[in-house]
């Protein structure tokens, strides 16, 4: 019977320090696995918002500019009095049109005199060719007479650039952003004069996810909601940029709108839709 007791009292003691044991080691790991589920929970978030990141070419949306194709500034040639500006603030314009006239007196006075002298130098190369046959006249004369000619006819060539320039057409068929300059007022070569754009030319330029590279390509079709006009129009992709931002991470590309729209301006934006077609 003691025997029996003082086993029974042993086991009890045993299990209960197995228990005190198990108890402690639990007490113990349990923060370790509580860190473990966050470390899997926030590896799932992780996951989840590198997913989102992702392209999703069923709606991907990014705003669109319009830009035009070309914007300059036409400036002065030529130093001279402005004689006349054929256009202004907002006005249209066709190529080759005439813009500007400057006051070319004696510009077109040069021309003359170069004209002149032109003439005289192969009159008397002519007269010593001539003679030349009649042996009356020396090589070095004849030599001579040539580079005359040349120089005059050179000297002809640069006073009519001066006279076509007293005349500036539009390099190309836009409008006109701003006048920078007023008739009877004196220019001088390089001031600027007009500042144009090619309105008829019209460009949507983005900046997207460099991960897009994957899913955009030139001729990748999309759709572009224009804020101004409230209007939907058909676009596709021309170009892509040649270098990617390595601080945004964004690429530039270049769109151009399908069809022709005269509501359309420079500067107007919107939201560009890429779908999955």
């Amino acid at each position: 019977m003691k025997e029996t007791t003082r086993m029974a009292l042993y086991l009890l003691k045993t299990t209960g320090r197995f228990l005190f044991l198990v108890l402690v080691c639990q007490a113990l790991f349990y923060p370790i696995r509580i860190a473990r589920a966050q470390v899997d929970l926030a590896k799932a978030d992780l996951t989840q918002k590198d997913t989102d990141s992702l392209p999703d070419t069923r709606q991907a949306l990014v705003r669109a500019l319009i830009i035009p194709v070309l914007e300059t500034t036409l400036s002065s040639a030529i130093p001279g009095l402005i004689q006349e500006i054929r256009v202004d603030f907002g006005s249209s314009f066709v190529k080759n049109q005439v813009l500007v006239v400057f006051d070319c007196g004696s510009y077109r006075g040069e021309l003359e005199k170069a004209a002149a002298e032109y003439e005289q130098a192969k009159t008397i190369l002519e007269v010593n060719q001539r003679l030349e046959r009649m042996q009356s006249v020396s090589d070095v004369e004849i030599a001579v007479a040539e580079g005359r000619l040349k120089m005059s006819r050179a000297e002809k060539s640069l006073r009519q650039i001066d006279v076509n320039r007293c005349v500036l057409k539009a390099p190309f068929a836009g409008r006109v952003l701003k006048r920078e300059a007023t008739p009877f007022e004196y220019a001088t070569p390089g001031q600027p004069l007009l500042q144009v754009i090619a309105d008829k030319e019209l460009r949507l330029q983005m900046f997207v996810p460099s991960v897009w590279l994957a899913h955009i390509s030139p001729g990748t079709a999309f759709t572009v909601h224009i804020d101004e006009t409230q209007k939907t129009y058909s676009a596709e992709i021309e170009t892509l940029g040649a270098r990617v931002d390595p601080v945004s991470q964004t690429l530039e590309i270049r769109a151009v709108i399908q069809g022709n729209h005269p509501e359309l301006l420079a500067g107007m934006s919107g939201s560009a839709q890429f779908t999955d077609r």
